[in-house]
């Protein structure tokens, strides 16, 4: 298969010499990159004797210490036959039963888009990117810190589309708060699909939210599709410490039940809702994997599931939580070894960041964090681009800027390039000691794709650059927001499965009275 899957181009101006290669290179173009596939190795942080004690303790924590699965008696009936020790909602299991249950999960999985091209293999070496999750307020250089609306959250289904190097269109991008909160998940789910063609992710706010979302993705591609095939993953959340609470179950429920992938992620802020240590936090992970994806595997052997953790620590002087510090890499390269040893697909790390702007905070806690993802071996990334101030906050301009940084992802997880053409000896030959290499005819014949280039970033000359008006890069940001903004066209969309989506949407807002809370 190709690097890059083409989805069209926008037009390009027509010249020649310099001015054609300029206009070529600034033309828009939807196209999204594969997904990745790593050529270079882990990182790992923990020996052998490490993950055994870890491993040791997690088990500990469910034999002795237990988890608690609240307000959902199946889940309680499911444990108690399986052989865990069911008392009240306390949920003690036998050491060795939720490594056991967690065997039937696959390693790896392909979630379908509704556009083949955009479909994405999910574990092995592989990692799929996709943009933040959650946010109730939105921010742009002119407008500002303001509540979301569905509004946003198109354009940011639109940015996350016109992405090259974001594979994912994601879920909930922002929260449009204009919009019912029991209905919300119907726009954002019909989003989604008409205004993308990637991946996306169903609603999990409520079970009867996630079976709207397996019944429009039934609309999208067929009934029997759904239930042969994984279309959707969705966000659980653990409330951790060790609670399972009965809407993130009732909604994995749904999904395991349709084949449909699920990502059991403990929600981590160390020292407030885990221990301050390393491993600590570690066991309390692990433990809250073991028990989630077990659970998964009770509802339906064979269901796909990504376990990982989402993983912060906290300022002890003022309780925000902080974002791109070492003691978060430690975590997210030891549950990355942790996950891998249970031949499971791992998600964590994302472009996280405290700042209240796109600025040198985020710039820097965002590059800490991605790069961390990469070499910690994930293979679902959420919230890859846009995220602003610990999550609170959809950046219009931070989503164009990590997401032209996930180029930098791609290149170097390819690796080192030892192919005849990549040693470089012929040039080494032609140019001999003393040259250049800038006219011989390896680099006329490579410099296209040698390296990465930026769609933001600003390389000119100080000359230039000033006569220009000395734009900052959230300025250019912004400009390339409304660039690509005004050159969206959405992918192609059968009428009839689009007039099928509309009116299930119109129906199911009409069966209920809107509500708020």
């Amino acid at each position: 298969m190709s690097d890059v899957a083409e989805a069209g181009t926008g037009r390009r101006a027509r010249g020649g010499g310099g001015a054609a290669r300029r206009a070529e290179r600034s033309a828009l173009s939807i196209e999204t990159a594969r997904f990745i596939e790593r050529r270079i190795p882990n990182f790992e942080v923990l020996n052998e004797e490490a993950l055994e004690i870890i491993e040791h303790n997690a088990e500990t924590v469910l034999e002795e210490i237990g988890v608690k699965f609240v307000e959902n008696p199946a889940a309680l009936e499911r444990w108690k036959a399986a052989g865990a020790d069911v008392k009240g909602d306390h949920v003690r299991i036998p050491r060795g039963l939720a490594r056991q249950l967690c065997s039937t999960a696959p390693s790896r999985f392909t979630q379908h888009a509704r556009n083949p091209a955009r479909n994405v293999e999910i574990g092995g070496r592989n990692l799929v990117l996709a943009p933040v999750y959650g946010p109730p307020f939105v921010r742009d250089l002119e407008g500002g810190r303001r509540y979301a609306t569905l509004a946003d959250f198109r354009n940011l289904v639109k940015l996350g589309y016109m992405s090259k190097w974001l594979h994912h269109s994601g879920g909930t991008v922002c929260e449009p708060t204009d919009v019912p909160v029991n209905k919300r998940h119907l726009d954002m789910l019909l989003a989604h699909m008409t205004l993308s063609d990637k991946p996306f992710m169903g609603s999990v706010t409520a079970p009867e939210r996630a079976q709207d979302s397996v019944d429009m993705a039934s609309l999208l591609f067929g009934a029997d599709f759904v239930q042969q095939n994984t279309v959707m993953t969705s966000l659980i959340n653990i409330n951790s410490p060790l609670v399972f609470d009965g809407i993130m179950m009732g909604a994995l429920e749904v999904y395991a039940s349709n084949n449909q992938a699920t990502i059991i992620s403990p929600f981590i802020v160390g020292g407030a809702m885990a221990p301050v240590t390393v491993a600590g936090t570690l066991t309390q992970v692990l433990a809250e994997i073991l028990a989630g994806v077990a659970y998964s595997q009770l509802v339906r052997p064979g269901a796909p599931v990504i376990a990982g953790a989402f993983v912060t620590s906290i300022d002890m002087n003022s309780g925000a939580p902080t974002f791109g510090t070492p003691e978060a890499s430690h975590i997210t390269y030891g549950a990355g070894q942790l996950v891998r040893r249970l031949g499971l697909p791992y998600r964590s790390a994302g472009a996280f960041c405290g700042s209240k702007l796109p600025d040198a905070q985020a710039a820097y806690e965002s590059a800490n964090s991605l790069n961390m993802g990469l070499l910690a071996g994930v293979n679902f990334m959420l919230h890859a681009c846009g995220w602003l101030e610990g999550g609170l906050v959809s950046s219009y301009e931070k989503f164009v800027m990590d997401a032209d940084q996930l180029g930098i992802l791609h290149h170097f997880a390819a690796g080192v390039d030892l192919s005849e053409n990549g040693q470089g000896l012929d040039a080494i030959r032609e140019v001999g000691p003393g040259g250049h290499y800038l006219g011989c005819a390896h680099t006329q014949a490579n410099f296209k794709t040698a390296f990465w280039r930026t769609e933001l970033l600003d390389y000119k000359p100080f000359e230039t650059w000033e006569e220009e008006g000395g734009r900052d890069t959230v300025t250019l940001a912004a400009e390339r927001v409304k660039r690509l903004l005004n050159a969206y066209q959405p992918p192609a969309l059968d009428e009839g499965i689009r007039e099928s989506l509309e009116a299930f949407v119109a129906r199911r807002k009409e069966s209920m009275p809107d509500a708020f809370v």
